[in-house]
């Protein structure tokens, strides 16, 4: 199956915390990060996640926002440093690329948002993604 979704991460679940209605998943990814997916405690099943299972946490590049350093006293779990590698801009959006540990992400921003941040290739980022904007494949 091709997906148009850019960011797919690979990663092996470490942790399973199902609810009533839905289950937070922790995952940790290929170059050592840990990240959150709040899931439906039904898709969790489905997927029979376990720890130790493989998987591909995927996030769409809207759903990925960027700040400049870590950000503290925010509900965001997931925040992946990483260090920008291209920027795609247009009159009223940018597409930036950021190299995290174990692989790459690309960001839908606002050119604004690109532009007040200063953004250029080198430029060390944090990329934070919502628990709840990620989602989870089985191979």
């Amino acid at each position: 199956m091709s997906l148009s979704i850019r960011n797919q991460l690979p990663g092996t679940v470490t942790a399973v915390t199902p609810g009533e209605a839905m289950a937070t998943v922790r995952v940790r990814l290929t170059g050592g990060q840990d990240l959150t997916a709040a899931i439906t405690r039904e898709a969790a099943e489905e997927l029979r996640l376990t720890p130790g299972a493989t998987v591909r946490a995927l996030m769409k590049s809207t759903e990925v926002s960027l700040a400049t350093a870590p950000v503290e006293g925010l509900s965001i779990r997931n925040q992946l440093p990483g260090t920008v590698t291209d920027i795609a801009a247009g009159d009223a959006m940018a597409s930036v690329r950021v190299t995290v540990e174990g692989g790459e992400l690309t960001a839908a921003i606002t050119r604004d948002a690109a532009d007040d941040l200063a953004l250029s290739p080198g430029i060390p980022v944090v990329a934070l993604i919502k628990a709840t904007e990620v989602s989870l494949a089985t191979p």
